[in-house]
């Protein structure tokens, strides 16, 4: 198996929670249902992580927690990492520069705009941008085949198996 990052962005957050701040946010009814279904598909496609990255904020955190579920990983296999939320594309790059070596298979989830932006610099001039705008809605989820070294990530050095979005899984 070659080397290869999923990118997840977080599923639906509920803007009229009443949380204290935008950190705090959980989810709403629809992302706690998409959430699942990723995991899920994740599941039937064989692609079990041996490495997960999450941001700590709240709705990525539920997101990450649905999914691993489904995968039947424990959370204490996932890496809190406050490097992802807010990060712009920079700092998403320093969270994969310190992904062990010999992890092959790398789940991070975290938020846009910074996904969107990794994922625009990683696919480079190949990525074709959907009709609706939306590269990664909430909780889509997208596959790259990477290069052997994950601090060596040039633009377009990575190759894009595909996005799968919620809708698609229903």
């Amino acid at each position: 198996m070659s080397r290869e990052l999923l990118i997840l962005r977080h599923a639906k957050s509920d803007w009229d929670s009443g949380a204290a701040s935008d950190f705090e946010r959980p989810l709403a009814k629809r992302g706690r249902k998409d959430a699942p279904r990723v995991g899920e598909w994740l599941y039937r496609e064989g692609l079990i992580p041996a490495l997960i990255v999450s941001s700590p904020a709240q709705r990525a955190q539920e997101t990450a927690l649905k999914v691993c579920k489904c995968l039947d990983l424990s959370k204490k296999e996932i890496v809190w990492d406050a490097d992802i939320y807010e990060a712009d594309l920079q700092a998403l790059m320093d969270v994969l520069s310190r992904v062990p070596a010999a992890a092959q298979l790398v789940l991070l989830v975290g938020h846009n705009p910074g996904l969107e932006g990794l994922l625009r610099h990683l696919a480079g001039p190949d990525l074709d941008e959907p009709d609706d705008g939306k590269l990664l809605p909430t909780a889509a989820l997208a596959r790259l085949e990477m290069p052997e070294d994950w601090s060596r990530l040039d633009y377009g050095c990575a190759g894009l198996v595909g996005i799968v979005r919620p809708k698609q899984l229903k």
